[in-house]
């Protein structure tokens, strides 16, 4: 049967009661929680069931674990799924496997197959994601919801880094508990979960000291789960009505080194920051939306008005969201060139560099940045531009910052690498790679045409804005 339960008091006493139903019943099954505070499912009929479950009972589970670890290797958070408890050598496994590998963890697979289990990982601002399972299961699956979750702890906390998950430990933990039930994904939904898991802030953290309550979740129902929809609830009410549509797009692009541009397409998402009182019914429509490709939407956007008319159509939820996702492919030029030159002369390497304005996107382009790897028999360097700063990392990694552009000059970098005792020349030349962002501007030409507000009393305020940065901008040399 399936029991309701508004708090975690009535959970308790329901877990007794199916305990002892299902001791009268002869069934040695333990029950399985649903939902750590909504619903508890024992023995269920097979009429409750999707289609290929047999018998009544849940399948065995997906995933088992998931443990967050640093860009050292070190394990910040574990979090067990099931009651087949996975050892943290797995974690010694996947750094070696990622050393062996060259060490970038972003550059992995996201699915990797150890010698006792199925690994998915994703790399998000130095922070490693990767849940284990020992069982087949779809492989997006996996991946999608370890981006659910990086997502979401980066909303939660304002960032992602080693600290804000030490420093936050319970939410994140509180956050994990109520994404996933024993194995399989439950609550992806951030509207949800706030109104199951208040954020952390200042006010909240001096409450647990003064009253020693450290949990943020919340002993009631969200209201969402009484709406027809589950990211949005009934009653919402706004002193003022807005919308705000951003469309952000990141450039990947591979420049042989003879300057032909070998591969370049826009990866896009357009962010929603909904604040709307009500039930509101949005529509967006595209100028050109026939350049689309790849596109990944929001649950709550409807499925046929984009097949028949590609356009929108949508009830937002509370606050930000991602609308949707998509890719444009194959276009023909890039803002910007980089030009390198290098060469090797008796152990010295002559390098030149020089960055300028290919393709005027018609707004200014800020926040230029090169880098580049020295080889490892480099011993040393010597380099100046005429514009910005040089920078060389510990790891041996040249960043040369530009900033905008100057119009009076084109940015140069020149200098001398020092090679290594018996090395007369590169045996292996740099890769360069280029930074930028502009404002205002959607490189891949798409263009939004209208966005229509339907239910509501008074028509909202609708803003707008666009801006492209480098995303894997890659310079051959």
């Amino acid at each position: 049967f399936i029991k309701r339960c508004d708090s975690r008091a009535k959970l308790e006493n329901s877990c007794r009661e199916v305990d002892g139903a299902a001791a009268a019943n002869g069934s040695t099954a333990p029950p399985v929680i649903c939902n750590a505070r909504h619903y508890h499912s024992g023995f269920l009929p097979s009429s409750f069931l999707p289609v290929g479950l047999e018998g009544g009972r849940v399948p065995a589970t997906m995933l088992q674990c998931i443990f967050i670890m640093s860009d050292s290797g070190e394990v910040i958070l574990e979090k067990q799924l099931t009651g087949h408890r996975v050892d943290r050598s797995i974690c010694s496994w996947f750094w070696d496997y990622a050393m062996a590998q060259g060490g970038q963890t972003s550059k992995l697979l996201p699915v990797i197959a150890s010698p006792t289990h199925y690994l998915f990982q994703i790399a998000r601002e130095g922070i490693i994601f990767m849940a284990c399972t020992q069982v087949e299961m779809p492989p997006l699956m996996g991946t999608e919801f370890l981006c659910r979750v990086a997502d979401i702890i980066s909303e939660y906390l304002g960032g992602l880094n080693e600290d804000l998950i030490k420093d936050n430990f319970v939410i994140v933990y509180e956050l994990l508990d109520e994404m996933m039930d024993n194995g399989f994904p439950l609550t992806t939904e951030p509207n949800i979960l706030r109104e199951m898991i208040s954020p952390p802030n200042i006010v909240s953290k001096m409450l647990s000291v003064v009253t020693g309550k450290s949990s943020n979740v919340s002993s009631t129902l969200p209201n969402a789960t009484q709406s027809c929809v589950p990211w949005r609830t009934n009653d919402t009410k706004r002193a003022s009505n807005e919308v705000y549509v951003d469309l952000l797009e990141e450039m990947d692009a591979i420049v042989s080194s003879d300057g032909n541009l070998v591969k370049c397409e826009i990866y896009g998402e357009i962010q929603v920051n909904s604040n709307l009182s009500g039930f509101p019914d949005l529509t967006l429509s595209f100028a050109n939306p026939t350049i689309l490709n790849d596109v990944r939407f929001h649950p709550c956007v409807r499925f046929r008005p984009w097949e028949s008319h590609q356009i929108l159509s949508f009830v937002p939820p509370n606050g930000q969201f991602k609308l949707m996702s998509y890719r444009v492919k194959k276009l023909k030029s890039t803002p910007i060139y980089v030009k390198p030159q290098l060469t090797s002369d008796a152990g010295i390497c002559r390098i030149t560099l020089l960055v300028g304005i290919r393709n005027d996107p018609g707004k200014p382009i800020d926040m230029i940045t090169i880098e580049f790897q020295l080889p490892p028999y480099v011993t040393s360097a010597d380099l100046s531009s005429n514009h910005g700063t040089v920078s060389i990392l510990a790891d041996k990694t040249c960043s040369w910052s530009i900033g905008r552009l100057p119009k009076d000059k084109a940015p140069s970098l020149t200098g001398n690498l020092i090679l290594g005792e018996g090395v007369d020349s590169l045996h292996v030349c740099p890769v360069f790679q280029a930074k930028f962002k502009i404002m205002g501007v959607a490189l891949s030409g798409l263009r939004i045409d209208r966005l229509d507000v339907k239910n509501m009393p008074t028509n909202p305020y609708k803003g707008f804005r666009a801006l492209t940065r480098a995303g894997e901008y890659e310079i051959r040399s």
